[in-house]
């Protein structure tokens, strides 16, 4: 795992396609128990190093009912983007993450991590790469039916502030789904530690 954490670092794969140059962010363990597979760094995570060091983040921690130690316990959590870098930006925000990183790197991390009894997918690139034709019509009703893709994956929308009218817009997620999340989260962490 040091070794191919150490070849994720120094990746150039897509370089000429990343406005503020390659910066690999990622984090994985080998007892890791819980991967997080998101969308892409944003930019100040790409200043900081620190992956969902930003609203985000601080979104996800709270969705997860989890501390900022846990959630940087690489031991408990696996934080492997779509992208490992800084895809730069969009009309509408960033760029999509780049599409070299996921077939490049993440069976090589997967398979390193035995333990992984929980993989939340989030967002919809995410889902695409991993759930391919089950995915549902849209981003809403895949995470609507959020149990059929029990117990290989967790579908969750982005925890982006600019997502905060979709959750308005679907309380069913804070009253169904959210709970469920917890549950399955805090299951495994308390198997962690015992």
């Amino acid at each position: 795992m040091k070794q191919l954490l150490q070849n994720i670092s120094t990746c150039t794969i897509c370089e000429r396609y990343l406005p503020l140059g390659p910066r690999p962010i990622v984090t994985a363990h080998p007892d890791a128990k819980i991967a997080i597979i998101g969308q892409a760094p944003g930019a100040k995570v790409h200043a900081t190093g620190i992956p969902w060091d930003d609203p985000s983040g601080k979104q996800l921690r709270k969705w997860l009912g989890v501390t900022d130690e846990q959630f940087y316990n690489d031991r408990l959590f696996a934080l492997i983007p779509m992208g490992f870098c800084y895809p730069g930006k969009g009309n509408s925000g960033d760029l999509p993450p780049r599409p070299e990183c996921a077939p490049q790197w993440h069976q090589m991390l997967l398979k390193q991590m035995p333990n992984i009894t929980l993989t939340i997918l989030i967002g919809q690139y995410a889902q695409k790469y991993y759930v391919k034709e089950r995915l549902k019509s849209n981003l809403t009703e895949t995470v609507r039916h959020y149990a059929e893709y029990l117990p290989d994956y967790f579908v969750m929308p982005h925890p982006s502030p600019r997502n905060r009218f979709w959750l308005r817009k679907n309380p069913w997620f804070e009253e169904e789904v959210l709970p469920e999340f917890q549950k399955r989260v805090s299951t495994v962490l308390n198997d962690a530690i015992c």
